[in-house]
Formats: C-alpha cells, sequence, structure tokens
C-alpha cells in the first residue's frame, strides 16, 4: 500500500510516499525556521502563507523522488490536529484536493500519533504494548500504547512543554531560537557546577517545567557578569534538570506498567543528551527514531494512516482541520 502524506501542523511543510508504513521512499521537508527566527517564535499567519508558497514543490518533489506517480498512490492521508489553524488548513485541503482528484480514499491523522508512529519507520519493529514519551514544543505527554489505536494518556505537563521551556530559557541566555537546538549546542562538552530544581511531583506521571524555567531566571537576573562561560554552564545546567524529570519519570511508569519498552517520540526527542541518558539509565530496551523523524515530517503521518487503513479504524477520515484536536484519555 503506497501512501501519499501530507503535514502542515506548525511551520514545516512536509509530504512524504511511504509503503506499508514501514519503507520511507521519500520524506520531504520544507523548513522555516530561519524566517520565523527573526521574531524568536513561530508567528502563525507568515507560517500559513509560506506553506501555501512551499506545498506544490514539496509534493512534487516526494513523488519525484519516491519515483511513484498519483495513478500509483492508494491513500492520501494529513494531519488535520492538533496545530496551527491556518497551517493545518493548507495541507488538509491540498491533501482532500488530490484525494478527489485521483478518487483515493483521504484519512486524517492525529499529529501527536503520529509522532508516535515515526517508531515505525526505524527498521525495526516496536514490541507492544510499550510506553511513548511524546516530548516536543507544545507536549509533553507519557502514552500507555496497549494496540493500535489503543492509548491511555499517564501523565501530561502541568504548564510549559520541555520544547516550549526550552525556547523561554534559551531567550533568558541570550541564545537564538529555536532554543532547544541552541542549547544543545552551547551545552556540548560542558560540565557544570551550577544546579537548578527538578519539580518530580511525587504521586503523578504528570510534569512541570514553569518552576526550573523561573529558577533559572532569577540565576541570571543575580548574575552581574554573564560571559559565555557562564551562560553555557547555565545552559548546561537547564538542560540536566529537564532531562533528568523526563528520563526519570518516564522509565519509572514504564516499569510500573509493566510494558516491553519505551519509544521516544517528538521534536525534543532529538536531543543528544535526551537520547544519550535513556539508553544508558533505562533498564528496558529504548527505541528512538533518528532526528530527522523525531522533528516534524510526512513519512511519521503516512505510517500512522496505514494502519488506520489495516485496522479499519478510519473514524478521523471525514475531519476537516481540528486545531485541539485531543489525544488519548
Amino acid at each position: 500500500m503506497n501512501i501519499l502524506a501530507f503535514e502542515t501542523s506548525c511551520d514545516e511543510t512536509a509530504a512524504a510516499v511511504v509503503k506499508d508504513g514501514v519503507t520511507i521512499l521519500s520524506n520531504v521537508i520544507s523548513s522555516q525556521v530561519d524566517i520565523h527566527a527573526r521574531y524568536g517564535g513561530i508567528v502563525p499567519e507568515v507560517a500559513s502563507r509560506q506553506h501555501l508558497l512551499a506545498i506544490t514543490p514539496v509534493a512534487e518533489t516526494a513523488l519525484g523522488e519516491a519515483g511513484i506517480t498519483l495513478e500509483q498512490m492508494d491513500v492520501v492521508a494529513a494531519t488535520v490536529g492538533p496545530g496551527l489553524a491556518g497551517s493545518l488548513i493548507v495541507g488538509v485541503n491540498f491533501a482532500k484536493a488530490v484525494s478527489q482528484a485521483q478518487d483515493l480514499p483521504f484519512i486524517g491523522v492525529n499529529h501527536l500519533e503520529g509522532h508516535i508512529y515515526a517508531n515505525w519507520l526505524c527498521g525495526v519493529k516496536p514490541e507492544l504494548p510499550c510506553l511513548c514519551l511524546i516530548v516536543s514544543g507544545g507536549h509533553s505527554d507519557i502514552i500507555l500504547m496497549e494496540d493500535h489505536g489503543s492509548f491511555r494518556r499517564l501523565g501530561r505537563t502541568r504548564d510549559d512543554a520541555a520544547g516550549e521551556a526550552f525556547d523561554k530559557g534559551a531567550r533568558i541566555l541570550g541564545l537564538p531560537y529555536p532554543g532547544g537546538p541552541s542549547i544543545q549546542s552551547a551545552t556540548k562538552g560542558v560540565k557544570t557546577s551550577l544546579s537548578l530544581p527538578r519539580a518530580w511531583l511525587k504521586g503523578s506521571d504528570d510534569f512541570s517545567f514553569s518552576g526550573v524555567k523561573t529558577a533559572l531566571l532569577h540565576m541570571a537576573e543575580e548574575q552581574e557578569e554573564k560571559d559565555e562561560k557562564w551562560v553555557k554552564e547555565a545552559a548546561a545546567a537547564f538542560q540536566e534538570a529537564i532531562i533528568d524529570v523526563l528520563v526519570n519519570k518516564t522509565i519509572q511508569a514504564a516499569l510500573r506498567n509493566g510494558v516491553k519498552q519505551i519509544m521516544l517520540a517528538g521534536g525534543v526527542a532529538s536531543n543528544d543528551a535526551l537520547r544519550e541518558r535513556f539508553k544508558t539509565d533505562s533498564p528496558l530496551p529504548v527505541l528512538i527514531p533518528p532526528p530527522v523523524l523525531c522533528t516534524d515530517n510526512a513519512a511519521m503521518i503516512a505510517s500512522c494512516a496505514y494502519y488506520h487503513c489495516v485496522s479499519g479504524n478510519l473514524r478521523e477520515s471525514e475531519h476537516d482541520i481540528i486545531p485541539g484536536l485531543a489525544f488519548a484519555k
């Protein structure tokens, strides 16, 4: 089954062709990061206009790299939510136009569920049940996946998501947007003597990162001379505090629920320090997609759509965009 998928939930315009849910034939991503960097964050109206400019050439490139024509497609899929309304409209309407023109089924995919299915594109079949940490700019969720289409949220952030905290922390330290990559770059090879608090929220699988962000702000306000060495040490302490909580709470939840393995998903899962900590600390096997499949991409949407098709779970096929679309309970 060949699936052509589109992902435009935020600021990446992406198209991909995936065969049978596991084989990537093409995965094309047009990033807007340089455009939004000048504003220090994503401007929704700018993002949607850029999607309009990029969607057709990205789709054509994806088909060309796959060596497949539209006539050889079986399904068209797109992210329907959650995400920015203007951005979602571009991808969903484009995908629906293709599906109608080619008389193909259209599958609407939840963006967060799509992130989980990036793990099916790694060449190793995940073992279920598993525990998945979805960690991105807008979400930090611990999800129990018992089977395809069967998800239960065990924990979520009560305030800032990890990626959001990285962006805000980077701004406090004067590091460029996006914050996650900037902090990772600044902390490479750095050993810090600084320490920041962790919100463990005992008795809960939830996260909270607003406190460590505030603590970093106070630390910066009290520091008279913020030279490059201090900024790097402060960034390292901030990154360590966030990673420490993510790794420990996820492993504890996995052991308590008797899963076979842990999976990572979402843009923050591309962080090198986070990936290494999971590999060294987890007593369970850990599956982590390569960085290009952690950040927003259309291959993960195609993989997810495939499993919706084979399971007959097509409830989302009639959905228009749902910017606040929920995932798991």
